[in-house]
């Protein structure tokens, strides 16, 4: 029976599983989004963002906290660097899980699991929309209207 067991085992020995989520985690801290199966996704997120709250705090501590659970020079360095810069005012929430349709030959759920500060399209989206700059017709139609009434009576 599983009483009281909450994560998922993936069809895996523990052993099978640290090394499946060791790899996962080193793959998506390089390359910073990685396409997977939904299941998989959803537990590489409740492995990785503990170790990239670590890498917050660079001490040798939790470097080698971080570099047992990964056992990669390049993901340890790489997490404690750039990746540590660009969260260190979030207070959680590190990775993102999007959907996306099934696999063609065995129609498993797949999803693309990606670090959350580093999409540069959604990153883009959200200063534009920050900037101010209105893109509706009506915006610009107002804005003409109101130049037009308030400096024709300045030049009269």
């Amino acid at each position: 029976m599983r009483h009281g067991k909450t994560f998922n085992h993936l069809g895996r020995t523990s052993s099978h599983r640290k090394a499946l989520l060791a790899n996962m985690a080193t793959s998506l801290i390089l390359h910073k989004r990685i396409t997977t199966t939904t299941a998989k996704a959803k537990e590489l997120r409740k492995y990785v963002e503990p170790l990239i709250t670590k890498a917050k705090d660079d001490s040798t501590h939790s470097r080698r906290i971080v570099f047992s659970y990964l056992k990669n020079k390049q993901s340890v360095a790489e997490l404690f660097g750039p990746v540590a810069q660009k969260i260190a005012d979030r207070p959680g929430g590190y990775t993102r899980v999007l959907k996306m349709l099934n696999r063609k030959g065995d129609n498993a759920e797949m999803s693309i699991i990606e670090l959350v500060d580093f999409n540069e399209n959604l990153l883009g989206a959200k200063s534009a929309k920050a900037s101010g700059a209105k893109r509706t017709r009506r915006g610009k139609a107002t804005k003409k209207a109101d130049e037009t009434t308030s400096s024709t009576p300045e030049n009269e």
